[in-house]
């Protein structure tokens, strides 16, 4: 099964990786600041990652890692 993190101190909440997911399991968390005040982005069900790394592909802060 395949791991996707975010770095919620690099991300600036673009959502570039919510659009970029092919399974659509990512979110731009509503609830949640990093420490820049930011909405970062966060997974909403690693289950269904199929570990492709587009988001970490589309990733301009290389926020996102992806383990396989």
């Amino acid at each position: 099964m395949a791991k996707m993190t975010v770095n919620e101190s690099r991300c600036k909440g673009c959502g570039l990786c919510v659009t970029a997911c092919p399974k659509k399991i990512i979110a731009l968390s509503k609830t949640r600041l990093n420490e820049k005040g930011l909405h970062p982005a966060e997974v909403i069900d690693m289950d269904k990652c199929i570990g492709c790394a587009m988001c970490a592909t589309m990733c301009p802060d290389v926020a996102i890692t992806v383990e396989r």
